[in-house]
């Protein structure tokens, strides 16, 4: 991100104090899991909110999502300042439960993990995805599925894949209170009828239908909209479009914000990769070599040393020796 772009940002960096080391027991005071790095502010950011994403569009400062599944990666997305959204998508069916497609995934299995992030959150505004079957339904069931999941699952917003269609479904949640995050282009959940994982809006009829859908959810009320897998062209002429902002996966650069995928930005994902994503680390290699230097060790009887082991005194142990004989 520009150091301009910084500057505007909702928030301060500057240099601090290594945080307390934690043990396993439990988590620290702050909710943080790692130590303090010189790009986190000196006070927590203030919580992030719809009208500060709104803000952040205006200011032309890109927004930052990424997904969380758990409260490890929930507690590494609020260590850093620059994410502003943390996503509990439903691609944890594949990277996490070992499902084929998101469609399996249940609304119980959904609440369980946006529980474990919502307690690992502090500044990032937290939305899930509600789960394939959960809002294809009448608007009473759809309703109760929502509430459910903001209740029990304790995020803020939720996110819908669809178009017109699913217009009043959105419109009937924000008039709620619930806020609606949109998601337009390709569609997961769909990819089924879709015919499989495509890139959306290539031609005339569905990019009209891409913007056309996009303008909809917007009137309905949702705050956000997600671009998935379309044409960079595109994603930059519904950008400028809409009012709200626009959150970009395979989206091209102009949009107002990007999101990815946990283990796709980590390298930890061994499944096909898409052409948008960019790895941005390697912890599968790193947890490769870390099960092999274990086993070995294991092996090898080099682990646990003595250094690494519990003793008492010579005394005490042998009188625990002639008692047991």
């Amino acid at each position: 991100m520009p150091l301009r772009s910084l500057a505007k940002a909702p928030f301060r960096l500057s240099r601090i104090q290594p945080a307390r080391m934690m043990s396993v027991y439990g988590p620290s005071e702050s909710g943080h899991s790692s130590p303090a790095s010189p790009t986190q502010p000196t006070r927590p950011r203030k919580k992030v909110t719809i009208e500060a994403l709104r803000a952040m569009k205006e200011e032309k400062t890109p927004i930052t999502m990424l997904t969380a599944y758990d409260y490890p990666s929930a507690l590494a997305c609020s260590s850093n300042p620059l994410v502003d959204i943390t996503l509990i998508g439903d691609s944890l069916a594949q990277v996490c439960l070992g499902y084929k497609s998101t469609t399996e995934l249940s609304l119980s299995e959904m609440i369980h993990h946006t529980r474990a992030v919502a307690r690992g959150t502090t500044h990032p505004f937290l939305v899930a995805d509600m789960p394939f079957g959960s809002y294809q339904i009448s608007g009473e069931d759809t309703a109760r599925n929502a509430v459910k999941l903001i209740q029990e699952g304790r995020v803020e917003a939720l996110k819908l894949e669809g178009g017109s269609e699913i217009r009043d479904t959105v419109r009937k949640l924000t008039g709620m209170g619930i806020p609606v995050m949109a998601h337009v282009g390709l569609l997961p959940q769909r990819h089924v009828s879709m015919s499989g994982y495509k890139v959306q809006g290539k031609d005339v009829n569905s990019a009209r239908r891409i913007i056309s859908d996009a303008l909809a959810l917007e009137e309905a009320g949702a705050f956000s909209v997600v671009l998935e897998a379309i044409p960079k062209e595109l994603a930059a002429y519904v950008t400028k479009r809409l009012q709200i902002p626009t959150i970009g996966i395979g989206a091209g650069p102009h949009t107002d914000g990007q999101v990815l995928v946990w283990d796709d930005m980590m390298g930890t994902w061994a499944g096909h990769k898409a052409k948008f994503v960019r790895r941005f680390g390697d912890l599968k290699a790193e947890r490769d070599s870390a099960i092999q230097k274990y086993a070995e060790a294991v092996k090898l009887r080099t682990f646990p040393d003595h250094s690494e082991s519990y003793t008492i005194d010579k005394m005490t142990w042998e009188e625990i020796s002639r008692t047991v004989e």
